[in-house]
């Protein structure tokens, strides 16, 4: 076939007036516009441009006049469509490839960019300067004013527990957060936080120890700035970068460690206990606790929680028990008191104010 007439309708970009007619082809470079009234007008198809966007979307404009627009109302045919400029449906590079193939181009850049970050973070992370990390846990600690419960005895009684999980290592601080929560958390820099509600659920000072030197190990094997980096990657990746994360002691709180990094924790605080002949039979009751209060949990959990399960966990502080050993308590009663009732006595801490 050469030459067709299909009908149209078209805005000359000179006037706001709508022409309608037939637009004309004889198989050159030019079309003619030619109007109900009589008028004609020469377009050159070189000229034209496919209109994504605005006003008469997927009509055709000129590059010579950004105003005009010409919109076929009639079927146009292949000889002709195949010299009229093309739209994109999806975008340059995904048009050429075709969707399924570019869909599975994106999956597989999509999975090698998140192994790297769930990877990197890994080796990444111990080689982030101490001096730095330090630097973020003294702003979160600042951050927090007077929410940390201090008094002359339960410093003194934290110190000593410190002192027996991590000797010779005088940068690991805890402190007591004012805030009714059955949680602790490891911040950078060798900073780490018990909850005030974690230590009213301990029943002895062997609890608490066992928590304690979990959290030490995080700080030990360099787990918090691990997962800081794995967030901050993750949020970029998906799009949703946050100016906030792992700026705060709660964000810190809310990420995951992954598995095996809770289990490397877990075998720091056993090795620490025992060095310290503290006994790993209350870490144990304080997971049983914590498999108490998750109820019974199905066996497929385990595959994407990001911690192991209680159970396992109880069970391996449980084997690490000694028989008939006589193991010393970690604190002697009125310390532990003291800790339990720092918050209480520290008339000038501040409560967590969330809202």
């Amino acid at each position: 076939m050469t030459g067709a007439e299909v009908a149209a309708f078209w805005y000359d970009g000179q006037t706001a007036r709508r022409h309608a007619g037939v637009v004309q082809w004889r198989g050159g470079d030019d079309l003619i516009l030619r109007g109900a009234d009589g008028g004609d007008m020469a377009v050159a198809i070189d000229d034209l441009t496919y209109v994504e966007r605005g006003v008469l979307d997927g009509a055709y404009s000129r590059r010579a006049d950004d105003g005009f627009r010409l919109v076929f109302t009639g079927a146009v045919p292949e000889e002709l469509a195949a010299r009229l400029p093309g739209g994109q449906k999806f975008g340059k590079w995904i048009d050429r490839l075709g969707l399924p193939k570019a869909a599975a181009l994106f999956a597989g850049i999509s999975a090698v960019l998140l192994a790297i970050v769930l990877t990197a973070p890994t080796w990444l992370g111990p080689r982030v300067p101490q001096s730095w990390e330090r630097r973020i846990g003294d702003a979160m600690i600042g951050d927090l004013g007077n929410r940390l419960c201090h008094t002359p005895e339960s410093d003194a009684a934290m110190a000593k527990l410190v002192q027996q999980l991590d000797p010779g290592r005088p940068i690991t601080r805890v402190g007591i957060a004012n805030l009714d929560m059955v949680n602790a958390v490891a911040l950078p820099g060798g900073q780490v936080l018990v909850f005030d509600g974690l230590i009213q659920e301990a029943e002895n000072p062997d609890e608490l120890a066992g928590v304690i030197g979990h959290e030490i190990g995080h700080v030990r094997e360099r787990h918090v700035m691990q997962a800081m980096l794995r967030q901050f990657g993750l949020s970029v990746l998906l799009g949703g970068l946050n100016s906030d994360i792992g700026t705060g002691v709660f964000g810190i709180a809310a990420m995951s460690y992954s598995r095996e990094a809770e289990r490397e924790a877990d075998i720091y605080s056993r090795e620490q206990l025992a060095r310290s002949d503290i006994s790993p039979a209350g870490t144990a009751d304080f997971f049983e606790y914590l498999k108490d209060e998750s109820g019974e949990t199905p066996d497929w959990a385990s595959w994407i929680a990001s911690h192991p399960m209680p159970e396992e966990r109880e069970d391996a502080f449980r084997d690490a028990v000694k028989k008939n050993h006589a193991y010393k308590p970690a604190l002697t009663g009125a310390e532990f008191a003291a800790i339990r009732d720092a918050c209480t006595n520290d008339k000038d801490v501040e409560e967590f104010d969330f809202f």
